[in-house]
């Protein structure tokens, strides 16, 4: 067996190279920092006791939120790293809906963690991979964690509908908002696919005018304008048979833009004569049909209907409601159990639906289009939002969009957990434990996940103006002991059994935050350069 080679000039060829990595640390740091500022931003609003930002945009608007989501979509961040940290809490919304700050907040405590990491002098692989494997085992503590919920259990989905709502601008009306919220989504189930929910089939509708305690749930169809009047044309009908209709009750005209000069008043008389027996001939078939509701979707070639079709209906007693937006159009198809009609000639009867009333209602500063008593309807649900100002309505359709998502997740995966920061906690002590029994880097690493977890009792302890160290000391504690649903309650500003005090929230929410802010810190750290590209 030959001895080594030894390469004149000593050392071994290959790697007596000097390496600089001070820029690419440098650069990871940068990435870091960045990622921090983003979540320190959000941090304030976490919890109940969380404030409000306000977002001014560059034309003048003006938007009061304390939703994490929100914020950052709307905060302008230059940084690309930082955009991750949007990004993570666009997807925990997605996956979600609720949990979009504590997300963030993880993501920066993790980053901070993965800082000191760096410094005394652990590899980035290392740290990716131990945090990999802490995320896993965390999600497998709160699954220990979860209580199993049914959805016949009404109370139990209000309750973490309510805890959703609590830490809203408008928490003062969780206990209205968060039954029409569960109800809504229990409305919508599709038994064929009883564990998921599409909520694109509850519509919420804002109207100015009132308080949010006027907001109510309609069984029905709700149009956000009022019916048209022109001619004197009805504004209720009872026993209605609506159509829905996708062409224009107008004049037909050329498919490119031409002008037709008509000097001679006979042909002139004609023209009209023609187009008014066109309208008329149209009308007579809807009417045949025994149609006395008519909605029409909106034109952009030509007017979908002009001032002598709507003279024509009001005369045959049709209720005309106009401009119907094409996205619409198969929730009105959906919850009426009709069929788009989208030429005259296939206007029939069958293809109409039937309601016991339609009616015009006065609301707030308009007027809107109720549709009640639906034969067949189909699994749709519409709430009718109300507001006394521009910002509090938007903040009401957001804090409500949350409590929508928050029970579609207790559909979609059928478990309670503990709210207050005892699941983190509980996830700390356990990693903890679990960090003593690994060898190596991996260990710190761990022991480093399990430190940030605590980041979001302490937060929600200093929101709250409470002493954040005394605190998450007694938590620890209390967990310690074995008291495992343990967590701040708020309200009273001291700590106590969270599910006894109806603070409960999906598994779905804490699992996804946990796995999701993992995942993102993983990926910031494995940069190591930014390329600048054309």
């Amino acid at each position: 067996m030959p001895g080594p080679q030894v390469v004149p000039g000593g050392g071994s060829g290959k790697t007596d190279k000097y390496v600089d990595n001070k820029r690419k640390d440098d650069i990871r740091l940068a990435n870091i920092a960045a990622g921090k500022a983003v979540a320190d931003a959000v941090r304030t609003s976490l919890g109940p006791r969380g404030m409000d930002k306000m977002l001014a945009t560059a034309n003048g608007d003006v938007i009061i939120t304390n939703d994490g989501a929100t914020i950052l979509n709307k905060m302008e961040v230059l940084q690309p790293s930082a955009k991750m940290l949007v990004e993570l809490s666009k997807s925990q919304d997605i996956v979600a809906g609720d949990g979009t700050t504590t997300v963030v907040v993880i993501a920066g405590a993790l980053l901070k963690q993965c800082q000191d990491l760096l410094a005394i002098g652990v590899h980035p692989t290392v740290i990716s991979d131990a945090l990999h494997k802490a995320s896993e085992k965390a999600v497998e503590v709160l699954t220990a964690m979860a209580v199993p919920v049914e959805l016949s259990d009404r109370e139990s989905l209000i309750k973490s509908a309510s805890t959703s709502l609590n830490s809203k601008v408008v928490s003062q009306y969780s206990s209205l908002l968060a039954p029409l919220a569960v109800d809504a989504v229990l409305n919508v189930i599709d038994p064929t696919r009883p564990d998921s929910v599409d909520l694109r089939d509850v519509k919420v509708l804002k109207k100015l005018g009132g308080t949010v305690d006027d907001t109510e749930m309609i069984k029905g169809l709700v149009f956000d304008h009022k019916a048209s009047h022109t001619a004197g044309g009805p504004t209720r009908i009872e026993n209605a048979k609506i159509g829905l209709i996708q062409f224009q009750i107008s004049p037909p005209k050329t498919d490119i833009e031409q002008n037709v000069i008509v000097s001679d008043y006979t042909q002139m008389d004609r023209i009209l004569k023609e187009e008014r027996n066109y309208i008329l001939g149209m009308i007579k078939k809807i009417r045949a049909t025994g149609c006395n509701v008519l909605l029409v979707q909106k034109s952009i070639l030509r007017d979908a209907v002009t001032d002598l079709s709507l003279h024509y209906l009001a005369k045959a007693k049709i209720l005309v409601v106009r401009d119907v937006e094409r996205e619409d159009i198969e929730f009105i198809s959906k919850t009426l159990n009709c069929l788009p009609v989208a030429n005259i000639e296939h206007f029939r009867a069958e293809k109409l639906g039937q309601a016991e009333l339609v009616e015009e209602v006065h609301v707030g500063s308009g007027s809107i289009v109720k549709v009640t008593g639906i034969k067949n309807m189909g699994p749709t649900t519409t709430i009718l939002v109300r507001g006394s100002n521009a910002l509090v309505l938007d903040e009401a359709e957001r804090s409500l969009h949350d409590a929508l998502c928050v029970v579609r997740c207790l559909v979609s995966k059928r478990f309670l957990i503990a709210g207050g920061g005892a699941p983190e906690i509980e996830v700390s002590r356990q990693l903890g434990a679990w960090a003593k029994t690994l060898q190596g880097m991996e260990s710190y690493c761990v022991r480093g996940f399990a430190e940030a977890m605590e980041i979001v009792p302490y937060t929600l302890a200093e929101n709250a103006g409470l002493n954040p160290i005394s605190i998450v000391t007694e938590l620890r504690n209390r967990h310690a002991n074995g008291e495992v649903n343990t967590g701040i309650n708020i309200r009273k500003g001291q700590i106590t059994n969270i599910l006894e005090e109806n603070v409960v929230q999906p598994l779905l929410v804490s699992t996804s935050a946990v796995s999701l802010a993992a995942e993102c810190v993983r990926m910031i750290l494995k940069i190591d350069d930014i390329v600048a590209v054309r």
